[in-house]
């Protein structure tokens, strides 16, 4: 299964469209990864970041612009010398879906290059039959999407998968006990790649690719979902650990306690939030803050880093609480809400395809 991508080894003649996986250089990965990290840069900008000649330079974006990946911006003038031409990744050169399953939904989003989200639904349990052909089938949907002429920009799929010591019945009963299995049916319905990861690390490399970690090189990733659970990220890379550890001060353990108010997590942001109800969500939020806090602090005593990333698909509000209270208890520490909060997951898993196709590993 593709759970990494194959190591990359020269630039290839390409046509337009990206159905057929290509095997990019490390330059040319280079290069991609710098323009979504530093969009509107130049080629000198390039060349001085990464060491590369400036012929090189040229002859890479020369070919990215060929295939519809970067495109240029206007020439900037006023500077000493001759104007120089803003480069970024072309949002419309590359398509991504990614499928997310949690508790009582499964979650289909397609992306542009960019990280813009085209298309998202949320298919309830209830509603899906329980097979790979059905996951084929929402993923085909939101394809569908797509103006035709665009169908051959999709890069891939991406199955956020949970551990299975978190899968629910529903969720084993549609993935089933093989992924093997799921990866060879979608692709051979689809006549796409498919990638699979876990869940929070897909979340995680979500939020780096496109979200509010994009230019960091190293914080500490929290996602709270049902539980809490968290991820390290060190010079750009993803550190599991122990992936099945999670938190009982999710988002599950609030809901539980709001449900006998017969509230739900969107009357947070209500303003006439009983006083009960009021008491039980300051309890939650301090269990939760304290739990990031003593994981931050235990950390800090073997790695440095200066920031935490919090992603959620909470109401904002309620995130938005949780940074400040955060941000009180270790001042020197920045806390910032994850960009992507529709489907974290689903985003996450979206970027996957584009982190094995072109980005540098």
């Amino acid at each position: 299964m593709r759970f990494a991508p194959p190591n990359p080894l020269r630039i290839a003649d390409r046509a337009s469209g990206l159905n057929a996986p290509t095997v990019r250089s490390y330059n040319e990965r280079l290069v991609l990864s710098l323009l979504l990290q530093s969009s509107g840069i130049s080629r000198l900008e390039i060349g001085e970041k990464t060491g590369l000649s400036a012929q090189t330079v040229s002859v890479i974006v020369r070919s990215l612009e060929q295939e519809g990946l970067v495109s240029k911006g206007e020439a900037q003038r006023g500077r000493v010398g001759p104007p120089t031409i803003p480069l970024s990744l072309n949002p419309e050169g590359a398509f991504s879906v990614g499928v997310s399953f949690g508790e009582e939904a499964s979650n289909v989003a397609l992306i542009d290059f960019a990280g813009k989200v085209r298309y998202h639904a949320a298919h309830p349990y209830s509603s899906l039959q329980e097979s790979s052909a059905t996951i084929a089938a929402k993923v085909e949907e939101g394809l569908l999407t797509l103006p035709r002429d665009s169908r051959t920009r999709v890069a891939g799929i991406g199955l956020a998968v949970p551990d299975d010591a978190s899968t629910s019945g529903q969720i084993r009963k549609l993935l089933g006990r093989d992924l093997a299995d799921v990866q060879a049916n979608i692709e051979r319905k689809l006549g796409l790649s498919v990638y699979i990861q876990n869940e929070i690390t897909a979340a995680a490399g979500g939020e780096s690719l496109f979200g509010m970690a994009r230019s960091l090189s190293d914080f500490l990733f929290f996602y709270l979902g049902s539980r809490l659970h968290s991820r390290l990220i060190l010079n750009y890379q993803i550190h599991s650990g122990r992936s099945d550890l999670s938190h009982d001060v999710g988002l599950l353990a609030l809901l539980q306690g709001l449900k006998t108010h017969g509230l739900t997590l969107s009357d947070v942001e209500s303003t006439n939030f009983p006083d009960a109800a009021g008491e039980l969500y300051a309890r939650w939020q301090e269990a939760c803050c304290r739990q990031i806090s003593e994981s931050v602090r235990s950390l800090l005593s073997f790695v440095n880093f200066k920031s935490v990333v919090l992603s959620s698909y909470a109401p904002p509000v309620l995130a938005h609480h949780l940074c400040e209270s955060l941000h009180k208890e270790l001042p020197d520490i920045e806390f910032l809400l994850g960009a992507n909060s529709t489907a974290p997951k689903a985003i996450g898993a979206a970027s996957l395809p584009y982190h094995s196709r072109f980005m540098v590993q």
